[in-house]
Order: C-alpha cells, then structure tokens, then sequence
C-alpha cells in the first residue's frame, strides 16, 4: 500500500484523517506550513514536509518528498484552507486572491501533480475537505472556495473518474470540535469511506451536518 497523504496537515480534521488511515495500516505523508512532527501517529511510516499550498513548487517538492518515500498515494486528502469572517467588499483583491489561492488553487496543483499518476495506476482517491453547503454573508471568501470546491471535484471526476480516481469532498457544516458532534474523528470516518467505495458506489460529496 502506498498510503495517504494529508496536506493540511494538524490538529483537528487533518490529524484525525492521517489517525484513521493509519490505523489501517498504511503510511502516512503530512504536509502543512509548520512543522508538525509525525502528529503522534505510531506504527507505520511518516513522511512530513513543509510547504505553503498557495506556492506550487514548494507543494510540488513536497509531495516527491513523500512519493519518493512511499510511492503515489492510494489516497491525497486536502484540508487547508483559509477560513476568515470578511463580510461583502470588506476584503482586499490581494486578500480574496489569498484565499482562493489556498482555498481552491492548491487543491488543483496537488490534482495536478498526482492524480495523474493514479489514472495512470488505475485506482486512486482525492478527497478535498469542503464547507459552506449555504453561503454565509460574513464569510465571503470561504462561502466562494468551498464553491470552488465543489467546482473542482466535478472537473476532477469528468478529467480523472473514467480511469479510476476517486474525486469527492466531505462537507463540514459547523464548528470542528472534539466531544462535539463534529468530532474530528466522527468526520474523518467520512474519507475512510469514501476511500474504500467501489466505483460504482461512488459519491462525490458527503455532508456532515447537525441533524
């Protein structure tokens, strides 16, 4: 098995993902912009590495950093994001073209550079964790990424499904918080599943919200 990577990678849904896949055994690849160690994670093998998802060629070198290590990933899980409260023309140009450059852009360049290599293999999961399934008016910049989420994993199912690749997101509709109904590991369950569908079970997205 060649493992999952989590880009995003730290407390709450991104520990909780790589803690997941983990006690399946496969190896796991973290990638965030600090350094986060291993998060814990025993008994498989860690890989971690620093890179700003806005810039492609430090997301790029870390992801060889990580296929170099275990192969092209059964798996890539995308969780950064930027998630600030700016209400309608309260954001800079600068500062909306920063989120949507985390929020979106980076996903694709991490398509980009592996699901390629999937289609290539015939099998292959890429996950993005989305949000917003209602825009909120103090939230533009994310209510527009989680969009473009939803946007993204369309095109990558019509560019990669056909060969194998799995593309969907798993829509967090509240607050991540342990002990809470959005438990990180409650919602880490949804990209295990989600991984582990046949084709022709496959979903594209999954809401995770208060009953």
């Amino acid at each position: 098995m060649s493992g999952v990577v989590v880009i995003g990678a730290g407390p709450g849904i991104g520990r909780a993902v790589a803690a997941r896949f983990a006690k399946e055994g496969l190896p796991v690849g973290l990638i965030a912009r600090s350094d986060v160690g291993t998060l814990g994670l025993e008994g498989v093998p860690v890989v971690a590495a620093r890179a700003d998802v806005a810039d492609r060629d430090a997301l790029d070198a870390a992801l060889d950093r990580i296929t170099d290590a275990h192969g092209i990933p059964d798996v890539v899980v995308y969780n950064a994001a930027i998630i600030q409260a700016d209400a309608p023309g309260e954001l800079s140009v600068q500062g909306h073209l920063d989120a949507w450059a985390v929020n979106v852009v980076g996903a694709l360049n991490a398509a980009a550079k592996i699901a390629p290599a999937m289609a290539a293999r015939g099998s292959g999961s890429f996950l993005i964790t989305g949000g917003m399934p209602v825009p909120k008016r103090d939230y533009v910049s994310l209510s527009l990424g989680k969009a473009g989420v939803r946007a993204l994993v369309d095109l990558l199912h019509l560019e990669y499904g056909e060969a194998g690749v799995h593309a969907a997101s798993v829509t967090v509709d509240g607050p991540v918080a342990p002990g809470t109904f959005f438990d990180p590991d409650d919602i880490a369950e949804h990209y295990w599943r989600l991984h582990t569908q046949r084709p022709d079970e496959w979903e594209r997205e999954v809401l995770h919200s208060q009953p």
